[in-house]
């Protein structure tokens, strides 16, 4: 028997990515997604490529096993493979971690750079445009009244210090109004400055909360929060990968991190009635995302709704 009939299924596929990585956009491009999730359009802007090329690269490496498809709506976005969902999941991750060696490009960051801040503006405008019917659109997904009770319930549980808490997209106040007063000192972040108008009129007069009209920025509160929520927030942002990064280097060590968000779905008009840039998210997207953000998992809920929803409570500890 010959040297190549002897190779298994999973090593084979793994000389097949070897071989797709031979080009140099394809590299890249797998370089590009170590965080984040692209559609065929933005990846056909960032890298300067027409979309029947950018389509049968994208095919080449969807084949290879280096990167999956989701459809988003009318559109596909592409992210890597997940190491764990493959038959040779080290291999896959060694592989990974010697691309991520590589330097991006100054031209790709700053592509990336305007990229974002597109994303970002189109959801702050949505939010600026909608403040007065948010809440109603968004009760058709998902109410507060629907899953409140169970993410209160579960911080009580948490083993932690009660200092500081920073709510990442705090809307109109209500996890704020149940829990604010368990903390010493509460900052409530919302781009939304109608939404933070409503928290207040909510709250009142609290000495130990303080209101900021911000994204969660890196190193602004880094190593201080015993406690960092985001509740409905991350489908919102334009990348959830480098959201939770932040989040957790917002956290102290034995911190814990509160993530409540939709699980995937296909419902095509949360985009335009509430503002959403992704349709939720795949429970392995997130753990491998706060596993590279150094967080290990502490306890999983799963909610489902009407409409089809279902809301994932996942909780984390840095």
């Amino acid at each position: 028997m010959n040297a190549s009939a002897q190779i298994s299924s999973a090593n084979f596929r793994l000389l097949e990515a070897f071989k797709a990585l031979g080009d140099t956009l394809r590299f890249r491009i797998v370089r590009l997604m170590q965080q984040d999730s692209f559609g065929v359009l933005e990846l056909c802007e960032l890298f300067e490529v027409r979309q029947p090329a950018m389509s049968h690269h994208l095919k080449v490496m969807v084949e290879a096993g280096l990167l999956c498809s989701r459809r988003e709506g009318n559109s596909l976005f592409y992210r890597r493979m997940l190491p764990d969902q493959t038959d040779n999941p080290d291999a896959l991750r060694s592989l990974y971690g010697l691309i991520d060696d590589v330097e991006l490009g100054a031209d790709i960051e700053k592509a990336l750079a305007v990229l974002r801040k597109t994303r970002t503006e189109r959801s702050v405008e949505f939010f600026q445009k909608n403040s007065e019917r948010f809440r109603s659109q968004q009760d058709l997904i998902a109410g507060y009244g629907e899953y409140g009770d169970s993410i209160a319930e579960a911080v009580r549980a948490l083993p932690l210090s009660k200092d500081l808490w920073v709510e990442v997209g705090s809307g109109e106040g209500e996890l704020l109004e149940e829990l604010s007063e368990e903390f010493a000192q509460v900052i409530a972040l919302d781009v939304s400055v109608e939404l933070l108008e409503k928290a207040r009129s909510r709250l009142g007069v609290n000495a130990g909360i303080e209101f900021v009209h911000s994204e969660l920025r890196p190193d602004a509160y880094s190593g201080q929060a015993d406690l960092v929520s985001c509740n409905m927030v991350l489908h919102h942002v334009a990348s959830p990968a480098d959201l939770i990064t932040t989040m957790a280097e917002t956290l102290k060590p034995g911190g814990f991190l509160l993530l409540t968000d939709l699980a995937s779905h296909d419902q095509e008009w949360a985009r335009e009635s509430c503002g959403d840039i992704w349709l939720g998210f795949d429970r392995e997207e997130l753990l491998a995302m706060a596993s590279k953000a150094g967080l290990h998992s502490h306890s999983e809920q799963y909610l489902a709704l009407r409409n089809g929803f279902r809301v994932q409570v996942l909780i984390f500890e840095k």
